[in-house]
């Protein structure tokens, strides 16, 4: 894990899982079936930066719910997936779709459903929490768990290894 800062320079792509990363991974159900979760509005921050930084951020989730279409539009991210079955197929149609190459992504995932989209990606990642299948192969450890700010964790490292933290059009704040 020591080497994953020299990574960072190339990320171009931010993909996450869902329920467990952004989410702390409880779900709770109302009475129409809908699936509420809780989300880390720091996260939300970073995503929306890097989306006006230029990156691609996605999110590639089984989990399907109206709440998660509505987060993801206020945060302006339009590349989700949500109700993917195999991942992993879903990341090599979105790299194509983008044209961009593995090790350009950086992925955050915390379970087995990763697992296979990870390994090929050039900065797996993981939250504090993650199961220990998926921490085996991170680069990346946060010392944050899932919905606690892993995401933003990131992010923010990325972007101050490439000088994109904390400036406006060019300029340091």
């Amino acid at each position: 894990m020591s080497n994953y800062k020299s990574l960072l320079s190339k990320v171009t792509t931010f993909i996450f899982d869902y329920d467990g990363v952004l989410t702390d991974g409880t779900v709770i159900l109302t009475s129409d079936g809908d699936a509420l979760r809780t989300a880390n509005v720091k996260d939300g921050y970073a995503m929306q930066l890097a989306v006006k930084k230029g990156f691609n951020v996605a999110i590639i989730s089984g989990g399907n719910s109206s709440s998660m279409n509505r987060r993801f539009e206020a945060l302006k991210i339009r590349d989700f997936f949500l109700g993917v079955e195999n991942k992993l197929e879903k990341f090599h149609s979105y790299l194509k779709e983008k044209n961009v190459r593995p090790d350009q992504v950086l992925y955050m995932g915390d379970d087995i459903p990763d697992f296979k989209a990870m390994k090929e990606a050039g900065v797996p990642c993981c939250p504090a929490d993650a199961v220990p299948e998926i921490k085996a192969i991170a680069k990346y450890i946060s010392a944050l768990d899932g919905g606690k700010g892993c995401v933003r964790d990131v992010i923010e490292q990325t972007l101050k290894v490439q000088d994109k933290w904390m400036t406006e059009d060019g300029f340091r704040w």
